[in-house]
């Protein structure tokens, strides 16, 4: 199976990058990205009430009711960038064309792996898992660098690579759908959220 860690290894550095300066300010979006979430409301996005709320610069959850926010267009293939932040024993996900999901939440497996997919099974578990998982603490910013092309994904999380071009939910993933940020009862906050939809030349 062909894997993407070259390629990972310089979103990675791509990453340091767009983190530095002031952590607290927002970020410009990186070079081919536009940005989901301008800053104001929630726009871009469906499903928005209740529940959800913008602060300052964030997309918050309060963790009661609603439904999970999903953007207002459909993507194929793409790159997403995505800060998000949970509280303790939290729990919630990235949806890829409106299936779940990339995991988020704060248990000692870790996040970033493909939850839903067959246990046993490529990208199910992150590659980093126990002690040497690379969330953060709760209530500390962490950083998603999520590329899918046709049924493969890969995630970076934190400047590691947890999912290396894994095939996800068993192949069986539409061809195209929602980017998702998912209700689970766990208040939530997300900021910084950039996409690049590819191109059969740009892949």
């Amino acid at each position: 199976m062909k894997r993407l860690l070259l390629p990972l290894v310089l979103a990675a550095a791509l990453l340091t990058r767009v983190d530095a300066g002031e952590k607290d300010k927002p970020k410009e979006p990186p070079p081919g990205f536009s940005s989901l979430f301008n800053g104001k409301d929630l726009s871009n996005w469906k499903n928005a009430e209740p529940g959800w709320t913008v602060e300052g610069d964030t997309i918050h959850y309060s963790g009661k009711g609603g439904k999970n926010l999903a953007t207002g267009k459909n993507y194929k293939d793409f790159e997403l960038w995505i800060d998000w932040k949970i509280t303790e024993k939290g729990d919630s996900g990235i949806y890829l064309r409106g299936q779940p999901q990339v995991q988020i939440w704060d248990n000692e497996e870790g996040s970033g792996g493909l939850f839903n997919n067959k246990k046993g099974s490529m990208g199910q578990v992150p590659l980093y898992t126990g002690k040497e998982r690379k969330d953060k603490k709760p209530g500390e910013w962490n950083t998603f660098y999520i590329k899918m092309i046709g049924s493969k994904v890969s995630v970076v999380l934190n400047n590691a690579i947890v999912v290396d071009n894994a095939i996800f939910i068993e192949g069986k993933a539409p061809a195209d759908g929602t980017i998702e940020l998912q209700v689970h009862g766990s208040p939530l906050w997300f900021r910084n959220v950039f996409v690049r939809e590819l191109a059969s030349d740009k892949k």
